[in-house]
């Protein structure tokens, strides 16, 4: 899972440009060829499939006729796509909402969606009377009638399935990269970790078809995108619905064999569901990228099993073996709760010589915070807040150490990179290579975004590598 970020895309007219040569809506929409029917504003916390999400929610929307805005200010519908997994995600939705109770007065419509919608649902209206819209993730298709219904005059609209498949039929998504794409292969989660919302806000685990999926990447490969990431809460658990019965592994390989496609990537893995194959296929096809994120969580069995993880230490440390038993090298990145309730001194030293053991390329790791609906809500959370920070630190520190010295040994390496941004300073660009490696590059001349280019690194930190293009 990555840290909760916020983003907004490109605006929509340059992206249908680039795709159709056709600039404006009525040309790629004729049914809203009369006109817009007003402007939105969609701010998004969360990982990287609630970004899908939000690009889902605003090629809906901009199909319709709506023009999506970059100020909310500017926008007659304001929209939340919300996380829930963390505290201090939840606590800044309310916080954003609080800044905007009085656009209700101005005419605006305000609404929540995603996890916390689905987390809160109608208390939401209780807590911010001035929200008129609350709508899960598993809803997103009934946006349109909800909006019309409150055109219609209803003060307040709901959707809060979870059970559904729809969440993977998409008219027209909005992507807010012009060469990589997200695509969601399974919804929901079955683990029930006795920390985690998510099986309650995201319902339970329904995967794609795998045909789907394929024609999918297809259609993105002829639009020219050249990177394809799948997303799944537990993407390595994907179960495919049809006859055909495509293991996780195979639909890797058979994305890869896509023309057009030029990486793969995966995320977010369950150690439980991570099979040889898997190792298999990334060692056979160069495309699948060299990159696995396994959450690890504790580096205590006994936490472990507080925690409901399905798995011991030994077992997950036998998951690792295999990763670095592979032919080539692949790096492999973590998420890791310190403070859990009943995390003792010495069962936190224990993930500590897990961080050692390991050597993880990069980690993301987290205060535990009570969340509702949750088995771990009824635990006794007698761990301060304070003590929780303490630990979180020498957590960061340990691992900070290693990543600078596994940075260090890259000087002098060769990556390919997929180059996503432009530095402000001249000739300052960044991207990632296949291993997931951010490199900050310098290069002289033409125009580097979206391109494939050899960088050499030449400069290494704890949190990034730096380096120069090798022509």
């Amino acid at each position: 899972m990555l840290n909760c970020e916020l983003g907004m895309g490109k605006p929509f007219d340059i992206e249908l440009e680039r795709l159709t040569g056709r600039t404006s809506y009525s040309a790629v929409f004729p049914s809203v060829a009369a006109g817009q029917r007003g402007t939105f504003f969609l701010e998004t916390f969360g990982c990287q499939m609630n970004d899908h999400d939000s690009e889902k929610v605003a090629g809906m929307l901009l199909s319709r006729g709506y023009q999506q805005v970059e100020t909310p200010e500017a926008a007659s519908l304001i929209l939340y796509n919300t996380c829930s997994i963390r505290e201090r995600a939840a606590q800044k939705v309310f916080s954003r909402l609080g800044e905007y109770r009085e656009k209700q007065s101005e005419g605006k419509v305000i609404g929540v969606l995603g996890c916390v919608a689905q987390q809160e649902g109608e208390e939401i209206f209780k807590r911010a009377p001035w929200v008129s819209l609350v709508c899960g993730s598993a809803s997103y298709r009934k946006l349109p009638e909800m909006l019309a219904q409150l055109e219609a005059g209803n003060q307040r609209v709901t959707g809060l399935d979870t059970d559904t498949d729809e969440t993977f039929e998409t008219e027209m998504t909005r992507r807010d990269n012009p060469w990589r794409a997200y695509l969601t292969i399974i919804e929901g989660c079955d683990k029930a970790c006795s920390y985690c919302v998510v099986p309650f806000t995201r319902g339970p685990e329904r995967s794609r078809a795998s045909d789907s999926i394929l024609r999918e990447v297809k259609q993105l490969a002829e639009l020219g995108y050249s990177e394809v990431q799948l997303l799944g809460q537990t993407v390595n658990s994907y179960v495919d619905p049809t006859p055909r019965k495509m293991r996780f592994s195979e639909l890797l390989l058979a994305v890869a064999d896509v023309q057009g496609i030029r990486r793969v990537r995966f995320t977010t893995s369950h150690p439980s569901d991570f099979t040889p194959d898997i190792v298999e296929a990334i060692e056979q096809q160069p495309k699948i990228c060299d990159h696995v994120h396994l959450p690890v969580q504790s580096g205590s069995t006994r936490v472990l099993r507080a925690m409901q993880r399905t798995y011991s230490r030994e077992e997950y440390l036998e998951k690792i073996a295999m990763i670095r038993g592979a032919s080539k090298p692949i790096t492999i990145t973590t998420d890791i709760i310190v403070g859990f309730p009943g995390e003792t001194e010495s069962e936190f030293a224990e993930t500590l010589s897990l961080l050692e053991e390991v050597q993880y390329d990069s980690m993301f790791s987290f205060k535990y915070s009570p969340r509702p609906n949750t088995p771990s809500l009824s635990m006794s959370d007698s761990i301060s807040e304070e003590e929780k920070g303490r630990r979180l630190a020498i957590l960061q520190d340990h691992q900070r150490e290693i990543q600078a010295a596994k940075h260090s040994l890259l000087v002098g390496e060769r990556f390919e990179v997929l180059v996503s941004g432009k530095s402000r300073r001249e000739n300052q660009w960044t991207g990632y290579s296949t291993s997931h490696r951010m490199i900050n590059f310098a290069s002289q001349g033409r125009e580097l975004l979206g391109t494939y280019v050899q960088v050499r690194v030449t400069g290494a930190t704890p949190n990034g590598l730096a380096g120069e293009h090798v022509t």
